[in-house]
C-alpha cells in the first residue's frame, strides 16, 4: 500500500453518511475509492457537479464528466450538473459539510498554504481559499514530507491560502488535529512510531496517551 492509498483510505473513513463532501483535485480525489460500502454521500466539484464517483474504467472515460483538475470521474445516481454560480453558492454558503484538500505547507497554527508557490507558474487559485473559508470541515491530505523536507512547519513559508484553521491533517506518517493548543498527533501510520512522526515534523506535536495506529478499514 502506497502513501497516497494509506492517506485517501483513512480520510474516507471521516465520511460520513449524508454528507456534502467537495474533493480536491490531485490525492483527494482518491478518497472517493475507498468509500465504505454502507456509506451515501455526494461529492462535490467546484467546476460543477454534485455526485461524483469513483474514476471510471481504462476506456470508459468522458470528456464531458471530470472533476475540477480535469480528471476523469463518474457520477453516481441522481448526480447533478450545476453552473459555477450555484457551486460556489454552495461552499461559499456554508452548504458543505466537508472538503478534502491537498497541501504544500500546514502550520503550527493549523493554516494551510495549498495554492502557489512563488516564482512557478500558477494556473489560477481555484476554489481552495473559498473552502477553506467556508466548508464546516476542512481535511488537508497530504504526504508528510517532499524531498525529505517537512510539510508541517512552525510557520509557513508560502502564501496562505487562507486565515482559518484547518480541521485535521491526514499524511501516510499521521493523523494531526490542529487545536488551541497547538497541534495534537491523534493516530500513527502503518509501521510508524511517535518519535518517527516528531522526527519528520518541524512544527512542535503534542502528545496526549497513548498514540494509537490508524485504521484504514
Amino acid at each position: 500500500m502506497n502513501a497516497k492509498e494509506i492517506i485517501a483510505r483513512r480520510v474516507a473513513l471521516d465520511v460520513r453518511d449524508g454528507m456534502l463532501v467537495n474533493l480536491g483535485i490531485g490525492l483527494p480525489s482518491l478518497v472517493a475509492n475507498y468509500l465504505p460500502d454502507d456509506v451515501d454521500v455526494f461529492f462535490q466539484a467546484e467546476n460543477g457537479v454534485i455526485g461524483l464517483g469513483a474514476r471510471p474504467p481504462e476506456g470508459m472515460e468522458d470528456p464531458d464528466l471530470t472533476d475540477a483538475g480535469g480528471g476523469f470521474v463518474t457520477a453516481v445516481p441522481g448526480a447533478a450538473s450545476i453552473d459555477s454560480a450555484m457551486s460556489f453558492g454552495l461552499i461559499r454558503g456554508g452548504h458543505l459539510d466537508m472538503t478534502v484538500l491537498g497541501g504544500l505547507q500546514v502550520d503550527a497554527r493549523g493554516y494551510l498554504a495549498n495554492w502557489m508557490v512563488p516564482g512557478k507558474m500558477v494556473p489560477g487559485m481555484g476554489g481552495a481559499m473559498d473552502l477553506v473559508a467556508g466548508a464546516r470541515k476542512v481535511v488537508v491530505s497530504m504526504v508528510h514530507t517532499a524531498k525529505g523536507e517537512p510539510k508541517i512547519l512552525p510557520e509557513c513559508t508560502l502564501p496562505l491560502t487562507a486565515t482559518r484553521r484547518v480541521s485535521l491533517i491526514v499524511t501516510e506518517m499521521a493523523v494531526i488535529e490542529p487545536t488551541d493548543d497547538g497541534l495534537v498527533l491523534r493516530e500513527v501510520g502503518p509501521g510508524v512510531s511517535v518519535e518517527d512522526v516528531r522526527a519528520a515534523t518541524a512544527a512542535e506535536l503534542h502528545i496526549v496517551g497513548d498514540v494509537p495506529e490508524m485504521r484504514l478499514t
